[in-house]
């Protein structure tokens, strides 16, 4: 059985999760406002990918017979001054939501909570990845820089997504 506090610490990151589905959708509407494609595609499939993580913890606490309450998205930026800056932010981001998975992870650990402990290792092991694809984007922008002609095949590939 989960306890309260464990519980109230998940539907909040549901919260999280769902507050960062939207960022990446705003960012996929700020792109394509750009007529960037490609990026807008990339934070559209990112924000597909965070409702679903959203949906995983919703079920895992529906399993452990625990309420689900869904809260208000806290305001979050729409506009952007360019790709690097959105994958800046999305890497910060990404950071700051690795924070949250470890400091549910040590809760889970301190309260002896196993099932939570075991289903938090996705979410540890999927955050690793988040930030090395946010790198891997921010360093190839900034290699990029200025050429026009190599920012259009990057945005082409990353509408491959």
């Amino acid at each position: 059985m989960i306890s309260k506090k464990m519980q109230e610490a998940i539907n909040a990151q549901i919260n999280a999760e769902m507050w960062s589905a939207y960022l990446y959708l705003a960012m996929s509407a700020d792109a394509a406002d750009k007529g960037l494609k490609g990026i807008s595609h990339w934070f559209r499939k990112q924000y597909n990918e965070e409702m679903e993580h959203a949906f995983k913890f919703m079920h895992y606490l529906e399993e452990q017979t625990a309420r689900v309450e869904l809260r208000a998205i806290a305001k979050f930026p729409t506009k952007w001054a360019n790709p690097l800056k959105m994958f800046e932010e999305t890497l910060k981001h990404e950071k700051t939501v690795t924070s949250l998975i470890h400091n549910l992870y040590a809760m889970a650990v301190a309260e002896k909570d196993y099932a939570s402990t075991i289903f938090l290792q996705w979410y540890v092991t999927e955050q690793v990845e988040e930030e090395a694809n946010a790198q891997e984007i921010v360093d190839a922008l900034k290699c990029i820089g200025d050429d026009k002609a190599a920012f259009y095949m990057f945005d082409k590939e990353l509408a491959g997504r």
